[in-house]
């Protein structure tokens, strides 16, 4: 059979078995007037009441909107959210945040591709930056006993607004949400603290879960010490159109959301697999190995022990060369010894929590990773198999785990989660 592979932002088609199993995103159709059902969740918000009643033309606006490895339609919403604050409140006044968490900051080019040239000309517009002290508040401790540190441009605006979309994440359930504060505008030791290596080790800190989730806890208290006051998230497609627009309250807001993703985007099966074909949905999601893990992730839900992932992602923003991960998966050499760098007392180094999944997902499965963005020798650098042809390694690793050998395919891996009906 053909399927087509998200991948980069072309696609790629791919020849496979017969018999393998695809599974969609459930397919929801966008809505019809995305601008309109924007306006209406603002006027008629979920658990509070209109922003334009809210808001008071003295008051300084900050809005948080989601960085480049992301797939967030801001060009789409923020147009829309902007004319809404600007009915009260003057331009001057408002500041768009880039909620790049520990990323890299985005460049003008970038933010004009994510944003839209009018935006990146009329408004302010700043990168977060978690390492720079001098631009954090210290917001106390988090109830898990973790220092708060947020970005001061956010804390000291006088209405704070998060935008966003909800999916499923690899460690703090959903998307959206309380992940614009942390980690998207928290300091570099709040998001260490939150994502470190006993918080991850916790088996509830897994794709679809947040009540429970010590991750996902800690990062609505720490929005709740942040002190947001408007949420605006939406949903997507696969197609990238909006399907359902949550704006209100943070908390209830977000709920409602997770509720519908939960729905069209993890989806069960009745066993495992011997071998999971899975992507990372295409750029923007794939732009790098750091954000590939998610989609390997979707395929070790349900890959059977000793089984083989293989993962088309096409990277083309390297592993990346910023960041500790390339470090710290070569400094431990295999899973084991990334884990017993990780876990040694005292350890406390950037991006030790996407070494921590690199290696506990090598250790359930074969990986393999099909990719135009790396070279074979960064790829097994990173531990893993380079593949250069993504149906003769299928045909082989099905050969390899025997007669019977069953494929599961995830055409937009980090899109549609399976997960173990039984």
């Amino acid at each position: 059979m053909h399927v087509e592979l998200k991948y980069g932002r072309t696609g790629l088609q791919v020849e496979l078995p017969e018999d393998a199993t695809v599974i969609w995103p459930r397919e929801v159709p966008g809505l019809p007037d995305e601008a309109q059902a924007i306006r209406a969740a603002l006027a008629d918000p979920i658990g509070a009441p209109p922003l334009t009643q809210q808001l008071k033309p003295e008051d300084t606006v900050a809005i948080v909107f989601s960085d480049i490895t992301r797939p967030m339609p801001s060009d789409r919403v923020l147009p829309v959210l902007l004319r809404e604050i600007e009915r009260v409140v003057p331009r001057q006044q408002i500041l768009l945040i880039n909620g790049t968490g520990t990323h890299q900051a985005n460049t003008r080019e970038e933010l004009v591709g994510m944003l839209g040239r009018e935006i990146v000309e009329n408004y302010r517009i700043v990168n977060h930056n978690a390492f720079d002290a001098a631009n954090l508040v210290d917001m106390g401790v988090t109830p898990q006993g973790h220092r708060a540190l947020v970005n001061r441009s956010f804390y000291e605006a006088d209405f704070k607004i998060l935008t966003g979309f909800i999916e499923p994440h690899i460690f703090a359930g959903f998307s959206g949400g309380p992940k614009a504060v942390l980690p998207a505008v928290a300091g570099i030791e709040s998001i260490m603290d939150n994502h470190g290596f006993a918080m991850l080790d916790d088996a509830r800190t897994t794709w679809g879960v947040r009540e429970g989730n010590p991750i996902w806890e800690e990062m609505r208290a720490f929005a709740r010490l942040a002190g947001p006051d408007f949420l605006l998230n939406v949903t997507l497609n696969r197609l990238g159109q909006i399907t359902g627009v949550f704006a209100g309250d943070i908390e209830a807001a977000h709920a409602q959301g997770c509720a519908l993703v939960r729905e069209t985007a993890m989806v069960p099966v009745s066993h495992p697999y011997d071998v999971v074909l899975t992507t990372n949905s295409g750029y923007p999601l794939d732009i790098n190995l750091y954000q590939t893990v998610k989609g390997i992730s979707a395929a070790a839900q349900v890959v059977r022990p000793g089984g083989s992932i293989i993962v088309a992602s096409e990277c083309s923003g390297g592993v990346p060369n910023y960041g500790e991960y390339r470090n710290l998966v070569m400094q431990g050499g295999s899973p084991d010894g990334i884990l017993a760098l990780i876990g040694a007392p005292g350890f406390r180094r950037h991006d030790q929590w996407e070494a921590q999944l690199h290696a506990n997902l090598m250790k359930q499965a074969q990986i393999h990773i099909y990719s135009t963005g790396l070279s074979d020798a960064q790829i097994r650098e990173m531990l893993l198999t380079p593949v250069d042809d993504i149906g003769a390694a299928v045909k082989r690793e099905l050969a390899r785990c025997g007669p019977g050998a069953r494929l599961l395919v995830l055409p937009e891996g980090s899109q549609s989660i399976p997960y173990l009906s039984a």
